[in-house]
């Protein structure tokens, strides 16, 4: 018989607890259960004890009160090595509980759910689950506490090659189950905050879910991982799925964020080129074919060994186009069969679906810092044309009008300093990333300068200068957007209006470090 001798076992999830607990029994470990579990287990005619019978307490209350007693918690924290504590238990008559086998009500599950209650939610926190876990857990210099069931194979063959686990075992079961139950509280803290309109928490609690180890960082000598939202969110690279091509990498995942950040500003069928979280090409069309020539037009340079996403299907007419170029990723909601058997054809490049929302889900952007972490809202800001202003003599035209929509897009999801030349169907030109705006706004007209019928250039922060207003009007720029809001507007309105060129003001800045 192993040393340890009693076992308890409640679980939600009941993958494969039937045959861990055929192997403790088989081990001579008596089996202490609860609920749902001990029924599934006495259907398997597997010898259990109700925990009434340990207690000599009735559950209660929904079941709310059933393991929060001292005959349990007594057999989890009892030290062995103590002859006080082991004098308490034997005058309590508590009997040392050396596993326990336990995982939590699905919380996160029943939030997921489409239009859950309040009250469904709240009858979902688990309380007596993550009390006994953490018990067991404190202890673990003797007793084994497993919530996974992936880590029952290794439990039984430990017990079956040395009578018992190992300490170093026991030990990284414990952490395990203290990043469970902290991850598990996490997202009941969010859910509550989220719940009573908390828009600043005195402590952020956040928890994520192992979904890939990467091969490595940004660079080969750095290690990396892939985490997601504990509670996913659907329109991310984190929910997307991979059809075919070599796994996801570091950059590949920040590219793929990126262009998925700007194809859902467009609601029409849209292809984003991106390379190195910068956009290279956006194009817009009546068919998704006609779309993804505008985005490579926009750059055909610049989107070799890109990332495209695509609002629409793959169908075979544009696969065919696609083929022609080395691409590193394809994101679209699907791929026509012939056009993902063509596009297959090349091993390496990664073909992901995705389903596409133009909803704007505000989670927070979280990103990292030497010791800390900024928090912000994401840039989804609602804008409305009829809004904005018209700042100079000159009119725009209706044309320009659509090519200014367009550009301004496009240019809240390039680097700043970002300048974007555009039509009303494709970007012409990009400049991002400089450290002076007349810098971007060269680099942008240089790229368009063979495209300049109907180009219109969008900033994406005011001009402190009107040096770039005159370089733009100088070569063949007639209609400006920019959010305006320096204290010398006036200087790039004169100059505007000197060389006839029509400016909008939006009033909304869209500086992306």
């Amino acid at each position: 018989m192993s040393l340890m001798t009693r076992a308890l076992i409640s679980v939600s999830d009941k993958t494969g607890v039937v045959a861990f607990a055929q192997g403790l029994i088989q081990a001579g470990i008596e089996i202490v259960s609860t609920g749902g579990t001990k029924k599934i287990l006495d259907e398997a005619a597997i010898p259990t004890l109700s925990i009434d019978q340990v207690t000599g307490f009735p559950e209660m209350m929904d079941g709310r009160v059933k393991t929060l007693h001292p005959k349990i918690h007594g057999g989890l924290l009892g030290r062995r090595d103590l002859s006080s504590h082991q004098a308490a238990m034997k005058e309590h008559d508590i009997q040392a509980i050396d596993y326990i086998c336990v995982n939590l009500y699905p919380f996160k599950e029943t939030i997921s759910k489409v239009e859950v209650t309040e009250e469904e939610a709240i009858e979902n926190i688990d309380i007596g689950g993550p009390s006994m876990l953490r018990s067991a857990a404190k202890n673990f210099t003797a007793v084994t506490v497993v919530v996974d069931p992936s880590d029952y194979a290794l439990v039984l063959a430990e017990i079956e090659n040395e009578q018992q686990t190992t300490l170093a075992t026991r030990k990284r079961l414990a952490a395990k189950v203290f990043r469970h139950t902290a991850a598990y509280d996490a997202v009941i803290a969010e859910y509550l905050t989220d719940l009573v309109a908390e828009v600043e928490p005195e402590k952020l609690t956040l928890t994520y879910d192992l979904k890939q180890t990467l091969r490595y960082g940004e660079n080969s000598h750095q290690r990396a991982s892939f985490y997601q939202s504990a509670v996913p969110t659907p329109y991310s690279i984190a929910s997307a799925h991979q059809l075919h091509g070599k796994e996801l990498s570091y950059n590949n995942i920040k590219d793929a964020d990126a262009a998925l950040r700007i194809v859902r500003e467009y609601t029409e069928p849209t292809v984003v080129a991106l390379k190195h979280m910068n956009p290279c090409g956006i194009g817009s069309g009546s068919t998704i074919s006609e779309a993804y020539q505008f985005a490579y037009e926009a750059d055909p340079v610049s989107i070799f060994g890109g990332v495209l996403v695509a609002n629409r299907a793959i169908d075979l007419t544009t696969a065919q186009e696609m083929h022609k170029l080395f691409l590193e990723i394809i994101i679209a909601p699907s791929f026509e069969k012939a056009a993902f058997e063509l596009l297959a054809k090349k091993k390496n490049v990664r073909l992901l679906t995705l389903a596409f929302s133009d909803e704007h889900q505000q989670t927070p952007e979280v990103v990292s810092v030497l010791g800390g972490l900024l928090v912000q809202e994401q840039d989804i800001i609602a804008e409305l044309p009829s809004e904005w202003q018209v700042v100079t003599k000159r009119q725009p035209s209706e044309k320009e009008l659509e090519a200014l929509a367009f550009a301004w897009k496009a240019v809240k999801h390039v680097k700043s300093n970002a300048i974007v030349i555009a039509n009303e169907k494709q970007t012409l030109g990009i400049g991002a990333g400089q450290m002076n705006r007349v810098g971007s706004v060269k680099i942008a007209l240089e790229q368009a300068k063979d495209q300049m019928d109907g180009a219109v250039l969008a900033s994406d922060a005011y001009f402190p200068m009107n040096d770039s207003v005159e370089y733009a009007a100088q070569h063949g720029i007639k209609a400006i957007i920019q959010p305006g809001g320096s204290i010398r507007d006036q200087e790039s309105i004169d100059m505007a209006d000197k060389y006839g060129v029509a400016m909008v003001f939006t009033k909304v800045r869209h500086f992306r470090h």
